[in-house]
């Protein structure tokens, strides 16, 4: 079995659509749509992920399913409620005397590093986090619909691997986002979500694409071919979308930080 997790172009995140560069990157990417054979598609409720699906169904003459648990990555923590993560995500906004909610994983460097209970598939759940947010239930909520979805493709989920109960060789592609897109890759994977939402940006219109290995009978896990491919973007001549990155430099304050 084949997954292709497609990232929406680069994001209008006010209006959930694309701007103008993310809807020249949703075109580039549709060209090579043909070559990707893109299978049966699903994508994400929101509008951003939508509208990067829509070149690549009309090249391909494809339609594609709703699924709600592929929307963005929406668990949040509350850092009114200590002390210590504020400390992991200083640049929270405030409203009044209290601090936003924030998403869970853009916390700094320095606080990720010093705390090794978010380095392990375990770990993360004893966290100061998920103590103070609904990440357990919504990471929770959004596996159990994964491995629903494979379990009706024949890939029933054991322990840390699927039982094989029907071959398949089929595609599936989700056009979807970076957070959810990470927290699928760490089940798939059995490592913390917190690993890949701070090793990878994933740029908007990447393509990462896992297919099942069947090295012993009827036991499969999934393995990565390739991981936020651009290629579509540089043989279309068009610079990759900063978003989901951070600062190169600390002194460059044209970038995000």
């Amino acid at each position: 079995m084949r997954i292709l997790l497609i990232r929406h172009g680069d994001p209008d995140y006010v209006h959930d659509t694309l701007t103008e560069k993310g809807h020249r990157e949703a075109a580039l990417l549709a060209e090579t749509a043909e070559k990707l054979m893109l299978g049966e598609c699903f994508m994400s409720p929101l509008g951003r992920a939508q509208d990067t699906a829509s070149y690549s169904l009309k090249k391909t003459g494809k339609k594609a399913q709703v699924l709600d648990w592929l929307r963005e990555f929406p668990a949040l923590t509350d850092i009114n409620r200590s002390e210590e993560l504020r400390r992991a995500y200083p640049d929270t906004k405030m409203d009044g005397s209290e601090y936003h909610k924030r998403i869970v994983w853009d916390m700094v460097p320095s606080y990720l590093s010093s705390h090794p209970e978010y380095w392990t598939i375990d770990g993360w759940r004893n966290s100061k986090v998920t103590e103070c947010g609904d990440m357990i239930s919504v990471y929770d909520s959004l596996v159990r619909n994964l491995d629903d979805f494979l379990a009706a493709r024949g890939y029933v989920r054991e322990g840390g691997h699927y039982r094989v109960e029907k071959e398949s060789t089929e595609t599936v592609t989700f056009f979807c986002h970076f957070g959810v897109t990470c927290a699928i890759l760490s089940h798939l994977w059995n490592v913390s979500p917190f690993i890949l939402w701070h090793s990878f940006a994933l740029a908007p219109t990447s393509v990462t694409e896992v297919v099942t290995e069947e090295r012993e009978k009827g036991i499969a896990g999934f393995r990565g071919l390739r991981i936020g491919d651009i290629s579509h973007l540089y043989a279309g001549g068009e610079e990759p979308s900063f978003a989901c990155r951070f600062c190169e430099t600390y002194s460059n304050m044209e970038q995000r930080h």
